[in-house]
């Protein structure tokens, strides 16, 4: 990532943050490089376990150029996909938990590591977001694909 490009994501992470200026300046003093932010603003947020994230992200990237932001906490044991806010409401599948409005995510500076959470796949400044009916179907693609063959 370049510099153009960890400002246009820094901007745009700090813009879901209710003082975006405070939240830019205490990311760049804070030595971890991490802000909590509010989900449901700019985004939800859909945390799969690991063992179906990893083979879904695999699959998105199968079926288009560049997925929206995607996390992974430090044991790799989940990650989180950016999608549309108001997703999370909407969301009927078992075994995922979403962070939607009224909660908080701690979120990575864009263009630095972190500890404990990293960005797989950084956000771009642009604003895009995985669209839910894809991941639900690369989740589904992921699910039902042999062992083997999804890296398990």
């Amino acid at each position: 990532m370049n510099g153009s490009e960890a400002r246009a994501a820094v901007e745009w992470l700090a813009s879901a943050a209710p003082d975006p200026a405070a939240c830019r300046r205490d990311w760049e003093r804070d030595p971890r490089g991490i802000a909590l932010l509010p989900a449901g603003r700019r985004w939800d947020v859909l945390i799969l376990p690991g063992e179906l994230g990893y083979p879904t992200l695999d699959v998105l990237t199968r079926l288009i150029d560049r997925p929206g932001p995607v996390l992974a906490d430090f044991g790799e044991a989940r990650m989180g996909f950016f999608v549309p806010p108001g997703t999370v409401a909407r969301w009927v599948g078992t075994g995922i938990r979403g962070a939607g409005r009224g909660t908080w995510i701690v979120v990575p500076h864009p263009a630095r590591p972190a500890g404990r959470v990293r960005w797989l796949v950084p956000p771009d400044g642009s604003g895009t977001l995985t669209d839910a009916t894809l991941l639900e179907l690369a989740m589904h693609e992921a699910a039902a694909g042999p062992a083997g063959e999804r890296g398990v």
